[in-house]
């Protein structure tokens, strides 16, 4: 099993390029599936989410390959409609498939990532999407069974109660090519959402509204390919200026999305850090030591706090001057990082949906498990702020959302390897 060393207590310095999306890549992957052409990614990320996202395809009896950066997908033939349990485990954004499959075939079965059973949960809110379009759905042996009676689904009018971005992504790539209209009221506005819609938009899609609450999506017959640039990972952005904010010193971060970022961006400087951008470079320089947030910091749907960053920003934090307040609105357990960062000298108490960090003046390596993918990165984020050695096991959760990430460390100058 492959861990992270890290010898913490340097300043970072540098220049780094952000990689692609995750959370853009993989919906955008799964929307290939309804293109009859083929279509060429660029920017895309190299990480094992994207990789479970190339099984799935292939398995479905698509082509998809990858060289560097630049992913093809051929679904010029679909000769399956089952995603198998064990393909649907290995990444929680898997259900996703379930819309794509619908819209290209009018038919699916998959299972709920990580086994977990049908009842009160997330996903209900995606099923009654695709009810409200014209799917029939039934359970049976822990799979769910879909099927269009007419062969495609129908346009209809959907208003979500809450703006889950899984299923805004579900219900568009299940409306693009619907018989009639599709309105989503309430829908998801992360800027994720509009990188899939400028994608299907590419490739013939009629969609309006996307970044906005109210989308409208005038059904086509069929799409086509396309080439399309994957937009920057802000959550990845994010936690380099974390790190850097966290240990001390400056960094240029290039192929940014500084518009995208404007939410962190804002509550960041409020540390004392002097950010500034140009086009898509931003600019962070870090003193000796930061300030504590005044503002009670509240994850919301975009264009609030986003909930990925609140782990490593949670993480930078920890030795800033003052007390700091996070209020988590999006996920429960969404804390289970900050028992790791305890141990390494944290103060931090967690009461419900809020955690208080009281800066402290230093932090000490440990050995620690990553527990989820921005809970591990918060992890790296505090060892490289820490004074001595950290061992950081588990590291696949990291690499399913970050690139090398001790590659990408090392380019600022901190003292990482993987072994």
């Amino acid at each position: 099993m492959q861990k992270l060393i890290i010898n913490g207590g340097k300043r970072l310095h540098g220049e780094l390029s952000l990689q692609g999306s995750k959370n853009s890549a993989l919906p955008v992957m799964a929307a290939a599936l309804l293109c009859e052409d083929t279509v060429e990614l660029t920017n895309c990320p190299v990480l094992t989410d994207v990789y479970s996202a190339s099984r799935i395809l292939n398995h479905l009896g698509c082509q998809c390959s990858f060289s560097g950066s630049r992913a093809v997908i051929s679904a010029g033939s679909v000769t399956k409609t089952e995603i198998p349990e064990e393909l649907m485990r290995e990444m929680r954004s898997s259900i996703m498939f379930m819309g794509a499959m619908l819209g290209r075939t009018g038919e699916c079965t998959v299972s709920i990532p990580g086994g977990c059973e049908l009842g009160p949960r997330p996903i209900d809110m995606h099923l009654a999407a695709m009810r409200k379009m014209g799917i029939d759905i039934r359970e049976s042996m822990g799979r769910i069974i879909c099927h269009a009676p007419s062969g495609r689904a129908k346009g209809a009018r959907i208003s979500l109660a809450f703006p889950s971005v899984g299923a805004t992504e579900n219900i568009l790539l299940c409306a693009v090519t619907a018989e009639g209209d599709t309105v989503i009221n309430n829908a998801a506005r992360e800027p994720e959402i509009c990188d899939l819609c400028g994608f299907l938009r590419s490739c013939g899609a009629e969609i309006k509204g996307d970044g906005e609450s109210r989308i409208v999506i005038k059904g086509k017959n069929k799409l086509h390919g396309c080439t399309y640039r994957i937009m920057p990972d802000r959550i990845a952005g994010a936690t380099y200026l974390s790190m850097t904010a966290a240990a001390g010193g400056e960094m240029i971060l290039t192929n940014a999305c500084v518009q995208e970022m404007e939410p962190f961006i804002s509550v960041l400087e409020q540390t004392g850090c002097s950010i500034s951008a140009k086009g898509d470079t931003i600019y962070l320089r870090s003193g000796a030591r930061l300030r504590s947030v005044k503002e009670r910091i509240r994850t919301m749907p975009h264009p609030g706090f986003p909930t990925d960053a609140q782990a490593v920003l949670m993480a930078a934090l920890t030795k800033a001057d003052g007390t700091s307040i996070f209020e988590e609105n999006i996920f429960d357990c969404r804390y289970r990082h900050s028992e790791a960062l305890i141990k390494m000298g944290a103060d931090i108490q967690v009461l419900g949906k809020v955690a208080v960090v009281k800066g402290v003046p230093s932090l000490h390596g440990a050995a620690c498990e990553a527990t989820d993918l921005r809970g591990g990165a918060a992890m790296v984020c505090a060892a490289l702020a820490a004074e001595g050695r950290s061992v950081i096991t588990k590291i696949s959760h990291i690499d399913r959302g970050y690139e090398k990430i001790e590659e990408a460390v090392r380019t600022l100058g901190g003292d990482i390897v993987r072994v």
